[in-house]
């Protein structure tokens, strides 16, 4: 009953997820240090036993879930500092329906029920929380790799709508708890651990880092004045070293191609068959590779974490807390790449095919002459930063009356951390490669050059190169307010309103030398060191894989310092700017300011019934305003200078801005029956939004820079672009047979409108002309020359208008045709614009169950298994050939999580499986699926107590060394095969 009455007093209280003063409890969710988890309630017999530990954990989840209005899951920590696992989106995977996205290892972004990470929202403390990140500068997918866990008491998954909640995400709103001084008390610790990646010595030397890396944290809590004042303090460092190698069909498989076409693009097999083994049929469709990698990864990672909360609780009815939090991730990144690249010439192939009516190569192989042999590298480092702060007040004014205050700024920025740039590539090769085909019938593609490389012949030299630079930041401004008001015996009047401002500014810039075939030097083997290279076997850093010791496999790898052999290139070329990105001319630079101002009220009531009901009636109503600003370059003119070619020329850059506004009134409704002391049955039913990507809703127009007889393409966001509405309905029937043990049965339905979708508006340009359609065009026509001629229209206009304006003739070619310009003149139509943007117009469904059963022992062994089945019946088609709508990131997932504990000793092993899914329905901008292969990984941590202040711990992330596979529209047309490695922590962590 205590802990009921403490979460329906936290309950009332707005912001939503700010921590109750007065118990340590947070919107109905008790805290690790509430009083009301670990202790009797007061008259009842005191002889119970006091559970600490894992089982602790276990019993404050099931709490957690019990309680609150709607269906919620999370994990408690079992003390502070000592989370679950070593990173937040590692701990979030074990709960049912939640499935995350890894980079370099480790978990990332999440996904829940089969939503993706945009439309997820995450909060610290009951804020919502900025995100930045490089990779995906438009996104709003929040990296969870970011953030230690060391500081986390708790992280709340809210899986069904809350009118109390900031909206946003339709899976989830994932609330992340830190610690408070006046819950915690007098306390202080340190954490030591020794992190060995073991991927780390999967890597050449020159790319890899020390062997044994450190990571320390710390907390510490004190308060005194009686409690009326509360300090604490926590940090943590971490550095990590790792590997991650792959095999990859990097820029994607070019078509879907229909049967045996035959076209002017690099891509089709033979008509006739020749050289091909079980060619596609005719309506089969079948696609082929551009090109196939061999990476080597290595990075450097340096986490840094801390924060630190001051309380002031001057009386018992008001408590304020001022918090400052700090997180920064350090990453630098060294690869080598080897790569080669087809051409498909159509006489000159030799291949052999599945069947169809998907067909895909077995085996590809060219015919070709000193071709290039590329080997790439990069050396380049990025740093995420995150700054928060934070101030809260909770005010009882009265028996009946709750107040609340909460505001906070926080900024998230990713910035480069090198001169060399966030991003780069700089292409290397030999011009000695000749026949050349690859093997797709393993689990890795295999490189075969029967032939090898010449490099005496071909001296390595530079080719081409691209550098990049980019900036993103986000800042959020918030202020929430709220309160709570009892009616009656049994009833609450919930109320709140908040005002948000999101601003969100990305920049960008890549400098490039298309010098791909050569050109940089004449006489490579004099103009570039030759030393700075040195070879080494690629099929060593693959062995895990199956293929890598095809004896066919080419197996020379030739490695370089970067910074060297960078600036070899630029003493050659005399083109410091060609290798060094600047942000001072940005090829894009981006500003979306979200303006939102939200109230919601929220009636709950118990029912005095046979069954005792609990019911929640709320609504949320939002109104934002969008202002985005984009850097673009309008184009004034267009030139025609050949045949088929239209470059359009451009003025200077301008900003341009643009606006749009929307509205929610987004309704909500909890009910949950006891059908029993330990049965419960629930319902809920609520509407929720996700926002539209940053990309989607962005300023300003990018144009193509070459125009076509019918005008110039562009994109454009459209700010007036409303969120994916969801509608959500829930059901769940939960068993609470003891305290630590549970079964629950979970359904859900998702009905989801107004996807973002394309379409192309066509309008006039107010600033460029364009000779199609113009005086000299029509004049063409007349003479008798057809439109679609263009050599007609051409060689008329130049030898009947040379010297007029806009004529200017060069003279004629070795085919007898005029060659020359031809410029929009005045009177000449305006250059039509043909512009890509979003509009709401796709719908989706999914739905799905959820299983979970917690079991604990009396002998300290324990077990948790959950299964989540997910589903969709918009599914990519695979033998579909143009652009296409579906749900990314559905996939089916389960849990199984082993436990022991006693005074002394805690084993936890645990198994994580998430189904195949679909990652992205284009591939390099082609109308190709990107799959990503079941996965499944082991961890295991033990911990030993040698005191009551001294306990050690080992544990290993994915100790069974797991790979990952990504393909594309079948199992044989591989994207990505991935390595990485298990990893070894070895702690110890002291109390005083």
């Amino acid at each position: 009953m205590s802990l009921a009455v403490a979460s329906a007093c936290a309950a009332l209280v707005a912001p939503a997820f700010a921590q109750d003063a007065s118990n340590g409890a947070s919107n109905g969710i008790a805290s690790p240090n509430d009083p009301a988890v670990t202790a009797p309630v007061q008259g009842v017999a005191t002889n119970t036993v006091v559970v600490k530990g894992i089982r602790a954990s276990m019993q404050s989840t099931l709490n957690l879930k019990r309680n609150s209005d709607g269906i919620v899951d999370g994990i408690v920590a079992d003390d502070i500092g000592k989370f679950p696992d070593t990173n937040l989106a590692e701990s979030l995977q074990r709960i049912s329906g939640v499935s995350i996205d890894r980079s370099r290892g480790e978990g990332a972004n999440v996904t829940v029920r089969g939503v993706g990470p945009d439309l997820n929202v995450v909060l610290l403390n009951g804020r919502q929380m900025p995100t930045a990140s490089l990779a995906d500068q438009a996104g709003r997918a929040f990296d969870f790799s970011n953030l230690a866990s060391e500081a986390v008491s708790q992280i709340q998954v809210y899986k069904s709508a809350r009118a109390d909640t900031p909206p946003g995400g339709i899976g989830a709103t994932l609330n992340i708890m830190t610690g408070r001084p006046l819950d915690l008390g007098n306390q202080a610790s340190i954490g030591v651990k020794a992190v060995y990646d073991k991927s780390n010595n999967n890597l050449p030397s020159i790319d890899a880092g020390k062997k044994v890396t450190p990571e320390v944290s710390g907390l510490y809590s004190t308060t005194w004045n009686d409690g009326m004042f509360g300090l604490a303090v926590t940090g943590s460092y971490q550095s990590r070293n790792l590997g991650v190698n792959q095999a990859a069909i990097t820029n994607g498989w070019l078509g879907p191609y229909k049967g045996n076409t035959v076209s002017d693009d690099p891509g089709p097999i033979p008509a006739n068959g020749a050289g091909v083994t079980n060619p596609p049929k005719a309506s089969d469709i079948y696609l082929t590779p551009q090109n196939l990698s061999y990476f080597v990864r290595g990075s450097q990672r340096q986490r840094t974490n801390g924060q630190l909360t001051f309380q002031f609780r001057p009386v018992k009815e008001l408590t304020t807390t001022l918090d400052y939090t700090y997180a920064q991730n350090k990453i630098q990144t060294k690869y080598h790449e080897l790569s080669v690249w087809f051409n498909h010439p159509l006489n000159a192939q030799t291949s052999s095919w599945t069947n169809g009516p998907l067909a895909s190569p077995i085996y590809y192989e060219e015919q070709v002459k000193n071709q290039d042999l590329a080997m790439n590298g990069g050396n380049f480092a990025t740093k995420s930063t995150l700054d928060s702060i934070g101030f809260n007040t909770q005010w009882r004014a009265s028996p009946a009356l709750r107040l609340s205050l909460d505001m906070h700024h926080s900024q998230a920025k990713a910035e480069k951390d090198s001169p060399f740039g966030s991003n780069n590539d700089l292409a290397t090769v030999t011009f000695s490669r000749n026949t050349t085909g690859v093997d797709f019938s393993q689990e890795m593609p295999i490189l075969v050059i029967p032939g090898g490389a010449n490099y005496q012949a071909s001296p390595n030299q530079v080719s081409g190169s691209w550098f990049q630079d980019g900036l993103n930041k986000m800042k959020i401004d918030q202020i929430q307010a709220g309160g709570s008001l009892k009616l009656f015996q049994s009833s609450n009047l919930n109320f709140g309103l908040s005002h948000t401002k999101v601003n969100n500014h990305s920049v960008f810039q890549q400098v490039q030398r298309d010098t791909w075939a050569g050109g940089t030097s004449n006489n490579a083997g004099v103009d570039y060191d030759q030393s700075l290279w040195h070879a080494d076997s690629i099929s060593q850093y693959f062995s895990k894989l199956g293929g890598s010791g095809d004896p066919r496999m080419y197996n020379q790898f030739m490695l370089f310092d970067f910074a060297k052999v960078r600036d070899n290139a630029i003493k050659v070329t005399g083109d410091q700017a060609g290798y060094t990105p600047s942000l001072a001319n940005p090829s894009f630079d981006r500003t979306t300011i979200e303006k939102t101002k939200a109230l919601y009220m929220q009636f709950n009531t118990d029912w005095d019934t046979a069954l005792p009901m609990h019911t929640g009636i709320g609504f949320r109503y939002e109104k934002t305003d969008v202002a985005s600003t984009g850097l673009a370059k309008l184009p004034v003119g267009v030139r025609w200078i050949s045949q088929n070619e239209l470059p359009v020329d451009f003025g200077s850059q301008v900003f341009q801005t643009q606006h749009g506004n929307y509205s929610n009134f987004l309704p909500t409704v909890d009910w949950d029956m006891d059908l029993r002391s330990d049965l419960k049955v629930r319902a809920s039913y609520g509407v929720s939004i996700g926002r539209p990507r940053y990309d989607q809703i962005q300023g300003g127009t990018t144009y193509s820079s070459t125009a076509g007889v019918t005008g110039v393409t562009g994109s454009s966001g459209n700010p007036a672009l409303t969120p994916v509405k969801s509608k959500n309905l829930d059901l769940s029937a939960e068993w609470y047979y003891t305290k630590q043990s549970m079964v629950s049965l979970g359904l859900f339905h998702k009905d989801l409108s107004d996807y973002a979708g394309q379409t192309v508006v066509t309008s006039p340009s107010p600033t460029a002309l364009t000779p199609v359609g113009g005086a000299y065009w029509k004049s063409a026509i007349a003479s008798g020359c057809v439109a679609t001629d263009t050599t007609c229209m051409r060689d008329y206009i130049l030898k009947n208008f040379n010297g007029q304006p806009g004529v200017t003739s060069t003279g004629i070619n070795g085919e007898g045709h005029y060659t020359g310009t031809i410029t929009g003149v005045q009177g000449d139509p305006a250059l039509p614009y043909q512009i890509t943007t979003y509009i709401n117009q796709k719908k989706a469904s999914l739905k799905g169950a959820e299983v979970n059963w917690q079991h604990m022992f009396s002998n300290g062994l324990g077990f948790q298994a959950n299964y989540t089945y997910v589903k969709s019946d918009l599914k990519y088609d695979n033998l579909g050939t143009g652009n296409q709508f579906a749900l990314v990131g559905l996939s089916n997932s389960a849990n199984l999580v082993g436990i022991y504990e006693d005074d002394k000793w805690s084993v936890r092993l645990a198994y994580n499986w998430r189904g195949e899914f679909l990652a992205n329905v284009a591939d390099n901008g082609k109308p190709n699926p990107q799959y990503v292969e079941p996965y499944g990984q082991t961890d295991l941590s033990i911990g030993y107590n040698v005191n009551k202040n001294l306990s050690v711990s080992l544990e290993a992330i994915n100790l069974t060394d797991s790979t990952q596979r990504t393909h594309g529209r079948s199992d044989q047309q591989v994207l990505q095969v991935t390595t990485g490695g298990p990893r070894y922590m070895l702690g110890a962590r002291y109390k005083f």
